[in-house]
């Protein structure tokens, strides 16, 4: 599928992009946040509205506190990349959010011995090619376990936190993605931006983010997630009780992959913003400057509807006023 041109085109991607079951997966995260978080001392305390981590105040800055699980279906086809994601999944929550990681510890159930170790080894290499030491977790290396899981947690610290539900009317809506890669997994749809550097260019790269914090260009921002990039956009919105009109033939994408494809594959570096336009060129500038791809796709708008563009013709994606993706909103 190519950029869609016509209405029958953009309609089309509409209902695939509801339909991608990397979003739809979103959808229970409403009942669990009701549960443990809306309502309780700590929801009102710390409160948190979809943020990649957990924001607990500390000393003259913020711990970042965060976990990921790795799908089943990689960790049983590549169990090599199933351990490398684990550790850049996390880490790159840290730094979507201006922090810098500390630690990680995991979880991992596996009951083969060939397979638990390359899952090891592949999270002994994230961790060393990320500078970021696992410190500690728990196995459960039981024959009898008929599916494996992993799930890794990570400590950070920000100076300045970039939240997700901070986007604000009339902001612009920047992605900054690193297009220098190749199709990364063969059980997932994947970009792997990160094979072929240095830990020097990459932690160069994931810099950008804390500086962006610290420098007050923008307060609003977001890992690409497994909902892709027009997904993970639409659920910022939903977050900030805001809508968004996105111009879909501004999206930079890479030669490599299909169009559909890059929207919803999984990223390796692939950041979403919302900065006020008096600051949107220093933070183009910024990424720029180290080599990563950034541009204004879209601007935010206060009609609670995300609706995307092309070729002169447009249509609702997402109608917060009638639908729901987390069910989380700042209002």
């Amino acid at each position: 599928m190519s950029i869609p041109r016509s209405p029958q085109e953009i309609s089309m991607l509409v209902e695939k992009i509801k339909n991608y079951p990397g979003l739809l997966r979103k959808q229970p995260i409403e009942a669990v946040f009701k549960k443990l978080v809306a309502g309780t001392p700590y929801g009102s305390q710390l409160p948190n509205y979809g943020d990649d981590a957990a924001v607990i105040p500390w000393g003259d800055g913020f711990l970042l506190l965060a976990a990921d699980g790795i799908m089943s279906q990689l960790l049983i086809q590549e169990p090599y990349a199933a351990g490398k994601a684990s550790v850049m999944v996390t880490v790159n929550d840290i730094y979507s959010m201006g922090g810098r990681p500390i630690a990680l510890v995991n979880v991992l159930s596996h009951g083969e011995e060939a397979g638990r170790a390359l899952v090891v080894e592949g999270i002994r290499h994230g961790c060393e090619k990320l500078r970021v030491p696992m410190v500690g977790g728990h196995l459960h290396p039981d024959p009898s376990i008929a599916v494996p899981s992993l799930s890794v947690a990570i400590l950070g610290w920000a100076h300045r936190v970039l939240r997700s539900h901070l986007a604000r009317s009339g902001d612009n809506l920047i992605l900054a993605v690193d297009l220098e890669g190749q199709r990364g997994c063969h059980s997932v749809v994947s970009w792997d931006a990160n094979s072929g550097k240095t830990t020097e260019e990459l932690l160069f790269r994931l810099e950008t983010m804390p500086l962006i914090a610290e420098r007050r260009l923008a307060c609003t921002a977001k890992d690409i997630s497994n909902a892709g990039i027009l997904g993970t956009l639409s659920i910022m919105m939903e977050n900030s009780g805001k809508g968004a009109w996105v111009d879909l033939t501004a999206i930079p994408a890479p030669t490599g992959l299909e169009w559909f494809d890059w929207l919803v594959c999984f990223q390796s570096f692939s950041f979403i913003l919302a900065a006020a336009p008096s600051q949107t060129e220093e933070v183009l500038t910024t990424f720029r400057e180290r080599s990563i791809s950034a541009e204004i796709i879209g601007q935010v708008t206060s009609e609670r509807k995300v609706v995307i563009a092309a070729g002169g013709d447009h249509q609702v994606l997402f109608d917060f006023e009638k639908e729901k993706i987390t069910g989380i909103a700042c209002l």
